[in-house]
């Protein structure tokens, strides 16, 4: 993989996609030790394209790992909090691992693949996020150590592009044989794009029906410039986050950290405490589960035209109280939306706080979480 020059102290890589996105003039940043797109046009013009029609993204620089054994479902059940077992070949989970204490080393979609049809193992993807992609690697090899199961990181091999928005399918069909109606929510297949394999799953990070492709490089550019002749628009890291966050979709390293369990980041429905056995940091949810927690992640409103940002304090009765972790102004909504952990009594929908923006304490309200929510019946939507 291509590097860049110099920028600071710091050599930042590229993914095979970065010659594509300097021609269209986007604004490139730092992200996780990589020069990505912040934007192209403006955040809120991308951001619209993906809620009305469709918006692709360059996410190559996200870790991809391979995993085929026996035992491979027992070994990533024993990292995981949520249920793989009944997970069938063509569907994916998407889970978090977890530490001793129940905290969070990043949040991850579990895809299972058929068997092997020589050997009979099991074989899974896992996507990760670039920022954890070391840590992931080191923490599920110790864990798989001497267990049979083969591992591999394809994090440079692949490009991934992420087609979102209510048109997605439409755009995607065009480059691809299989038919892509098939694929549900969640679901996965191996594909033909271009007249080449890849693999393509109905999963996204914006609150939208839509695809991540996963094809060799060359490949990849060549999907990108039929895309956006096509008339799919090009969207940064700016847009992605705004699309997330009114989806209510957790940022790991803000939302979620190792100091946060589920439980607390109101993911219990990805906790599977009934339906399997022991894994790494059980008793902690367990404790939590019985005893409940002392902290939530709630969704905020802002009831004026201030903008909670993250760092920014939470109050009530002129105390801090929490965080904000994430905040913006919500291009579909026209409000100020924003995340932040408080102690469970302040959780409930409706509690009034204040959240203190440049010195100054301004209104906001504990509203349902996700801020924007897609129909349901494309199962798309809150999890909690």
């Amino acid at each position: 993989m291509a590097k860049s020059t110099e920028s600071n102290t710091q050599t930042l890589s590229r993914t095979p996609l970065y010659d594509l996105c300097s021609e269209l003039k986007a604004r490139m940043v730092e992200f996780s030790g990589w020069e990505m797109p912040v934007q192209y046009t403006s955040i809120s013009t991308e951001h619209e394209a993906v809620r009305t029609k469709a918006g692709m993204f360059d996410i190559s620089h996200m870790g991809k790992f391979i995993a085929q054994g026996h035992d491979l479902i027992e070994k990533i059940q024993y990292l995981v909090p949520s249920d793989l077992s009944s997970l069938e070949p063509g569907r994916a989970q998407y889970t978090v691992l977890l530490n001793s204490q129940g905290g969070i080393i990043d949040d991850f979609i579990f895809y299972r693949q058929s068997d092997d049809p020589l050997t009979n193992e099991a074989r899974g993807f896992m996507i990760v996020n670039a920022a954890t992609k070391a840590n992931d690697k080191a923490w599920i090899l110790s864990h798989l150590e001497a267990s049979g199961v083969k591992f591999q990181d394809i994090s440079d091999e692949k490009v991934l592009l992420a087609v979102q928005g209510p048109e997605a399918e439409s755009y995607v069909q065009q480059f691809v044989k299989e038919n892509l109606a098939a694929i549900g929510f969640f679901g996965h297949s191996d594909i033909t794009v271009l007249e080449q394999p890849g693999f393509i799953a109905r999963t996204g990070y914006t609150g939208e029906d839509g695809f991540e492709i996963m094809v060799d490089p060359s490949v990849g550019v060549e999907l990108w410039r039929n895309l956006l002749n096509a008339g799919v628009t090009p969207c940064g890291l700016g847009a992605r986050d705004t699309l997330r966050l009114e989806a209510a979709m957790a940022l790991y390293g803000q939302d979620i950290d190792t100091e946060t369990t589920p439980l607390e980041a109101g993911l219990s429905w990805l906790v599977h405490l009934d339906k399997k056995g022991e894994f790494i940091g059980r008793q902690v949810l367990e404790t939590q589960k019985s005893e409940g927690v002392s902290k939530r992640l709630v969704g905020l409103e802002m009831l004026d035209r201030s903008i909670a940002r993250h760092g920014y304090p939470v109050l009530s009765d002129g105390k801090v109280v929490g965080e904000i972790t994430s905040g913006t102004k919500s291009p579909t909504l026209g409000k100020a939306i924003a995340l932040a952990y408080v102690p469970k009594k302040l959780a409930k929908v409706g509690q009034k706080l204040e959240v203190e923006v440049r010195g100054k304490n301004y209104a906001a309200i504990v509203v349902k979480r996700p801020f924007y929510r897609k129909n349901r019946e494309q199962g798309i939507g809150n999890r909690e």
